[in-house]
């Protein structure tokens, strides 16, 4: 979230001149970090605790991210935002230190609210782009950026010392266990299904936290600091509700969550696929109906002989783009002659041209709030995948929650490249919501592949009376 403010900052402002994939690289660069060493972060939480391990995170992460204020080049920063992402790994540190504190049937509830931490994001994307508008002193100084870094540091180390002073460390009863048994559970394929379910709610939401800053300065015209609020209206709701995630699936079940949080991604990643955009196509025509000669051309008649024909004329302004809010495409047609007077026309020769001029305005406020609804679905969605772990592994919630943490990481790293990649190829910013579609559409078909199969199996009289696996 730091990277997606500040890089989005500095380009803006001319500070560096770094390209859409230069740009995205220093969005994913801090995640990959995080993606990258939660798996060992993981087996050293169920080895030794959560306690030390999570103290050492912060405190060495704090380094790189001071170091950050004195960077002047794209690798610099690209080295420090590989450092300071090593906060990401905390994720898997507290998925295992708080499984072990309570019983199978509150692990989701209790899962849930350690995830709500994930809102705290939200506060670098709302308040970020205010500091540093103040600490540049709107824009004069641009310089005074670099105090931002400084600000970070100092939180991570205040947090290890807290983190410290009032938590009480509990190992896994797989602490003893060597590393082979430790990783034995990563054979399994259902890791990595899970794997891909938490590379599209979490990995693609912290890829979005980060590229909405920029979609929305781009795609319509905000300020950094509107775009930095309404990212953080989508970042900040999807952590909150992480905690409503895991209750209902302590109640309802993981599964049957995760078919509504897929079918919703499925449904609203397809409505944001089109961009705001203007298709001009032919349109219904005027021809002769009889042989003559053209003796009144205007912009609302042609006449030829005995036989007037009546035209569409365009209109002289199209103000419904600036002061309307358009839901769905809106059509301007008009006709536009072909002859000119005098000219000699056979009967069903075209007259005039029909054009149609198709008007989508991808609105910004609707756009919005489909973003923050899919947010907060995927919330849900982190909490139910993580549900699935312990019922599954529930010795194991180190290793596997940081395999799949792994996978989900290296979708908020992965991400804003693809993105990038993406836009310059298509030229299209809403090309990520295709990738989103695609990926929504993979998981849902993969899930009810294998429940499925998994129902055929194991009961099968019972699956041919239910058409709905996720009501089993």
């Amino acid at each position: 979230m730091f990277n997606g403010v500040v890089v989005t900052f500095l380009v803006f402002n001319q500070v560096f001149e770094w390209s859409a994939v230069q740009v995205g690289w220093l969005m994913g660069i801090p995640v990959l970090t995080g993606a990258i060493f939660r798996l060992p972060a993981g087996i050293l939480t169920d080895k030794y605790g959560g306690k030390p391990i999570m103290v050492l995170l912060l405190l060495f992460s704090a380094i790189p991210m001071f170091m950050m204020s004195y960077a002047t080049t794209f690798f610099q920063f690209a080295l420090c935002s590989f450092g300071f992402g090593l906060t990401g790994a905390s994720f898997a540190v507290g998925i295992a230190f708080t499984a072990v504190w309570y019983p199978r049937k509150n692990q989701g509830t209790a899962l849930g609210i350690f995830g709500a931490g994930n809102a705290g994001a939200a506060a670098t994307t709302l308040l970020a782009p205010a500091l540093l508008n103040r600490l540049t002193d709107g824009g004069a100084n641009l310089e005074g950026w670099r105090t931002l870094p400084v600000y970070y540091a100092g939180l991570l180390v205040v947090m290890a010392v807290v983190f410290h002073l009032f938590s009480e460390n509990k190992k896994s009863v797989s602490s003893g266990k060597n590393l082979t048994l430790i990783l034995q559970p990563l054979k399994n394929i259902r890791v990595w299904r899970f794997g891909l379910y938490y590379f599209l709610v979490f990995g693609c939401f912290v890829a979005f936290s980060q590229w909405l800053v920029p979609y929305f300065v781009n795609v319509y015209n905000m300020p950094l600091v509107t775009a930095g609020i309404l990212a953080a209206l989508f970042s900040f709701p999807s952590g909150v509700i992480r905690a409503l995630g895991g209750w209902l699936s302590d109640r309802l079940g993981a599964r049957r969550v995760m078919y509504w949080v897929l079918g919703s991604s499925v449904a609203i990643s397809a409505l944001l696929i089109v961009p705001q955009m203007e298709i001009s196509s032919p349109g219904p025509g005027v021809m002769s109906k009889a042989e003559g000669i053209v003796t009144v051309v205007a912009p609302d008649q042609i006449r030829t002989g005995k036989h007037t024909y009546g035209l569409i004329p365009r209109a002289e302004q199209e103000t419904f783009r600036d002061d309307q809010v358009l839901v769905w495409p809106t059509k301007n047609s008009w006709q536009q002659p072909l002859v000119k007077v005098g000219d000699k026309v056979q009967r069903k020769q075209l007259l005039a041209k029909g054009i149609t001029l198709i008007y989508f305005q991808a609105n910004v406020w609707i756009f919005a709030c489909l973003a923050v609804l899919l947010g907060a679905i995927w919330g849900i969605g982190k909490a139910a995948v993580y549900k699935h772990i312990p019922e599954y592994f529930p010795e194991n919630v180190g290793v596997v929650g940081g395999m799949v943490g792994v996978l989900g990481g290296l979708g908020g790293f992965v991400c804003p490249i693809i993105f990038g990649y993406l836009l310059e190829l298509t030229g299209l910013w809403t090309s990520c919501w295709m990738f989103m579609l695609a990926i929504s559409v993979i998981s849902l078909v993969w899930m009810h592949s294998v429940v499925r199969k998994m129902l055929v199996s194991h009961a099968p009289t019972v699956a041919n009376d239910f058409e709905d696996p996720s009501q089993c």
